[in-house]
């Protein structure tokens, strides 16, 4: 049975878990989506060369941040890191990781050429018009996805071309949560202190030098696709350096999406019924580490 450590961005997962792995005697593998990129440090939260020291991580670095990096392949590094490492512990924020790992969920193929077309016909005829077709040949994914989101209504047409199968079709898989899976243990944080909390956290990031980082992936060349991303922060600090936006204002955006993804992640996980939640405070995941390494400890 796996363990795991999940919770909201800036909830001090990461710090938390690292003393809970070193008592629990167990490495980290990473379920975080930003994580895997490299170059991209001061901003994610990555661990420290000196965090690593003190106990393994996985999953980390594993591709150029324009690079074309999918949950399947995600899950096929996890899969091998999982072979490699004896008492393994979960620990991040990216609850579609998450289930990838856990659950071993199915993620259909792609096909760059389908995908390419499709996109090229979304800006030519409009993303209601292929709503409207995917509406016809498979209903319920139509239902569950905004005539306006290009990238999902592309991807649901994309999948039946691929595989013959409809795209609403792997989506039942995730409506099981086996519990032996895993046991797994969930930060959470009042509304309120985690804004907080964010906001700490981005000034933070600022004094370590996360400007600096930014310049030099700009310099890099991977400008336009930070700003075309959902690297949060990332993007309003490049659009800073281009003059587009006042560090105030780049701040400001910043906060406001990373409190959007905090309340997103959180939704994503309370779906869940095998995460057992414990309550922190201003002091982050740390508060409940002796908590949680007893609800870990006994599986």
């Amino acid at each position: 049975m796996l363990r795991a450590l999940v919770g909201p961005t800036a909830s001090g997962k990461s710090e938390a878990g690292l003393s809970i792995a070193q008592r629990l005697g167990a490495e980290i593998v990473s379920i975080d989506s930003m994580l895997v990129y490299r170059g991209m440090d001061v901003g994610t939260a990555k661990p420290t060369a000196a965090q690593t020291a003190r106990v393994p991580h996985h999953l980390l670095d594993l591709a150029e941040p324009k690079e074309r990096f999918t949950v399947s392949r995600f899950q096929a590094e996890a899969r091998k890191a999982l072979v490699e490492v004896e008492r393994p512990l979960l620990v991040g924020g990216s609850g579609l990781y998450y289930r990838a790992v856990v659950d071993e969920l199915d993620f259909p193929d792609e096909d760059e050429g389908t995908r390419n077309e499709l996109l090229q016909e979304a800006a030519a005829a409009g993303s209601p018009r292929l709503h409207s077709r995917l509406a016809e040949i498979d209903p319920a994914a139509a239902e569950n996805i905004e005539p306006s989101n290009t990238r999902r209504i592309v991807r649901a047409l994309e999948v039946p071309a691929v595989t013959g199968r409809g795209f609403s079709s792997f989506g039942e898989a995730w409506e099981r949560y086996e519990s032996s899976r895993v046991r797994a243990a969930g930060v959470h944080i009042d509304r309120a202190i985690l804004a907080e909390r964010i906001v700490a956290r981005f000034d933070a990031m600022l004094e370590a030098g996360w400007l600096d980082e930014v310049e030099e992936l700009v310099a890099r060349g991977f400008g336009g696709w930070l700003t075309a991303t959902q690297a949060i922060g990332y993007a309003e600090l490049a659009a800073h350096l281009e003059g587009s936006l006042s560090l105030m204002e780049a701040r400001v955006i910043t906060v406001k999406r990373t409190k959007a993804l905090a309340r997103r992640q959180m939704a994503w996980f309370r779906r869940d019924p095998r995460i057992r939640w414990f309550e922190a405070g201003a002091g982050g995941a740390l508060e409940v580490a002796d908590h949680v390494v007893s609800y870990l400890g006994a599986a």
